[in-house]
């Protein structure tokens, strides 16, 4: 499909809450979708391929657990106090009465988050708006709660449950096997864009009464005696339960990402409640499934998501989908193009979005094709693995590792030492301050590794810094075998964008 140079579009790194509220304008969506973490208590693995023998590495995307803690309480506070009278009374209500049930845990957490940003989504839809929320039955029932309050109480209306079921080994245990994911589908009023889509069952899939209408509709024979409204030279029109299989692993659209969805589900959605030239907003895009679906059925779009990891897999999607002129149109917000944004999110109060700066640093130098490792335990020295080939089928490894604080020479003797235990060829130290010299020298006695494919010399330790990144645009400038995420830079605003 031909691009619109008219289109703009928006990804935003960072969590959903602020950009929502700082970024995105009152009634300027016409769908939202999201699939949330679950609160299913499961740790989902990424997995990379490596090459040659390597075993396979393994760096963890995203822990599918909630837990109690000051976020969460400061949620609740929010909204009990309805802070900025952002909330309404039915909402409020709601949510004091599930504290009182539920009591303060990791399904309360859950359910706070949900009610907060579930009010921001309903305020950027447009009145003819509709919302989308994939889930599990986890925490389903509650959600459903959450939206009727949220939706129904100020005049929206809930319209399907849709089913997703799908087929899967779900182990032997002492139940019915779980073949289904719940969406429930809200308008933000009465007055909504939704476009009929039809399914054209082929025999066998449908009831023999189906059949027979539609047989006798195609072959045109009069008169029509079943008066069946959902029935004509298009199909059947879609129910409410969508059979649509999980993603091959050997399917062309399988990126490796532990939640991705098939691309056919988010086609029904978006083709049903959006057209051409309409935006589309996803505020946990993952891996870009809906941006990607977006862009194809030529409609703006807006992904959110608080992972650079995501971020760079939706970048190197569109570009491998759509080319590269898809990145010049799409403005790219939260990624730090400077030092002074590079210094910012390395000092984030929060671990866990500190080590978001470890992640931006290593996959923008490596143009987004190191693996990143965050296994606790004896490696927790390394940041990221990357390997390239020596041969037509061996390999070499290289090892990353970033400094955000103050740097020394005995940082080298550590990187050496990590380049042993992991047999590793190559090592770079990505660092936000400035190295000695006494360090440069250190790294400069390792020697040197001859690679014979490029017919050059590299520098076995290499002390890279993020000044270099950021304003001089410095990249490895190894060919490498693993290609795994993709990147790209813009500085943050605190202006709600316009979309109009």
């Amino acid at each position: 499909m031909s691009l619109n140079p008219q289109q703009q579009s928006y990804l935003f790194y960072g969590d959903n809450l602020p950009i929502l509220r700082k970024k995105v304008k009152d009634n300027s969506v016409d769908l939202c979708y999201i699939d949330p973490p679950f609160n299913s208590k499961r740790d989902y693995n990424q997995i990379y391929n490596n090459v040659g023998n390597e075993d396979k590495a393994q760096a963890q995307a995203f822990v599918d657990t909630w837990t109690w803690d000051s976020l969460a309480e400061a949620g609740l506070n929010e909204l009990l106090s309805n802070h900025e009278g952002r909330f309404n009374s039915a909402t409020i209500d709601l949510v004091r009465g599930l504290a009182i049930v539920l009591q303060k845990g990791s399904l309360l957490a859950y359910t706070v988050s949900m009610a907060l940003r579930i009010t921001e989504i309903r305020r950027v839809l447009k009145d003819t708006g509709s919302f989308y929320l994939h889930c599990d039955p986890t925490a389903s029932h509650y959600l459903k709660l959450i939206l009727d309050a949220v939706f129904v109480r100020q005049g929206g209306e809930f319209k399907n449950e849709i089913v997703w079921h799908y087929r899967r080994w779900t182990g032997i245990a002492k139940k019915f096997q779980s073949l289904h994911d719940t969406i429930f589908f809200y308008t933000k009023t009465k007055n909504y864009t939704f476009n009929v889509l039809y399914t054209n069952y082929t025999i066998g899939s449908k009831s023999r009464k189906e059949q027979g209408i539609l047989n006798r509709f195609k072959k045109g024979s009069k008169p029509f005696l079943v008066s069946d409204k959902s029935v004509n030279e298009k199909g059947v029109r879609e129910n409410d339960v969508w059979q649509i299989p999980f993603i091959a692993p050997s399917a062309k659209e399988r990126l490796g990402y532990p939640t991705q969805k098939p691309e056919a589900l988010l086609k029904k959605i978006i083709s049903a409640s959006t057209n051409p030239g309409d935006v589309v907003l996803d505020a946990y895009c993952g891996c870009g499934t809906t941006v990607a679906v977006a862009q194809y059925l030529n409609r703006r779009w807006i992904g959110i998501d608080i992972t650079y990891q995501s971020i760079s897999l939706i970048l190197r999607r569109l570009e491998q989908t759509f080319g590269k002129e898809v990145l010049d149109e799409a403005i790219v917000d939260g990624i730090p193009k400077d030092m002074s944004s590079a210094f910012a999110l390395a000092q984030k109060k929060d671990d866990r979005l500190r080590k978001e700066f470890e992640k931006w640093a290593v996959l923008t130098f490596t143009v987004n094709r190191a693996a990143i490792n965050e296994k606790k335990g004896a490696d927790k020295g390394v940041d990221a693995r990357a390997y390239f080939k020596t041969g037509r089928t061996d390999s070499a490894k290289i090892i990353f590792q970033v400094k955000s604080g103050a740097v020394k020479r005995s940082d080298i003797a550590t990187l050496r030492g990590d380049m042993e235990r992991e047999s590793a060829v190559l090592a770079y130290l990505v660092t936000l301050r400035e190295p000695t010299s006494a360090m440069m020298a250190e790294a400069k006695s390792a020697g040197q590794y001859y690679h014979e494919d490029m017919g050059r010399s590299y520098d076995k330790i290499s002390i890279v810094t993020v000044s270099e990144i950021v304003e001089k645009n410095k990249r490895l400038d190894i060919p490498l075998s693993l290609e795994v995420l993709s990147a790209a830079v813009r500085a943050e605003s605190s202006e709600q964008i316009d979309l109009l």
